[in-house]
């Protein structure tokens, strides 16, 4: 699979206090009926040690959020807009080979998949 993301100066990265940075957080889908805006602009800080969560109703792009930050989504039909920005330990995730990605996932960095019928 072969990833194209067309993307802006990045902005400076995070302080040494911040272990995850999502800036402007935009993935748009590209179906055959148009696109559809899945998240648009979401922004958050995440310190060592702490925990995050992600609410929202059916459809508002707590998952799609999460894909993105993971980058897990085939690309297309997903787009991560231009300026936006996702910092991880240091490092700019969107930026970043896809081969140093898949040794960050799992050992780094994880998503805990949701399942309705244990929820």
């Amino acid at each position: 699979m072969t990833e194209t993301i067309e993307l802006h100066v990045l902005g400076a990265p995070p302080p040494d206090d911040i272990l995850l940075d999502v800036r402007n957080l935009r993935t748009t889908f590209h179906v055959m009926d148009g696109d559809v805006p899945a998240v648009d602009g979401v922004s958050f800080q995440l310190r060592p040690g702490r925990s995050i969560g992600i609410v929202g109703e059916s459809g508002s792009g707590k998952s799609v959020t999460a894909l993105t930050i993971m980058r897990l989504l085939d690309i297309p039909p997903a787009e991560v807009g231009a300026d936006s920005e996702i910092w991880f330990d240091g490092k700019e995730l969107l930026r970043m080979p896809m081969d140093s990605m898949r040794k960050l996932r799992g050992n780094d960095i994880a998503m805990i998949f949701q399942e309705p019928l244990t929820s």
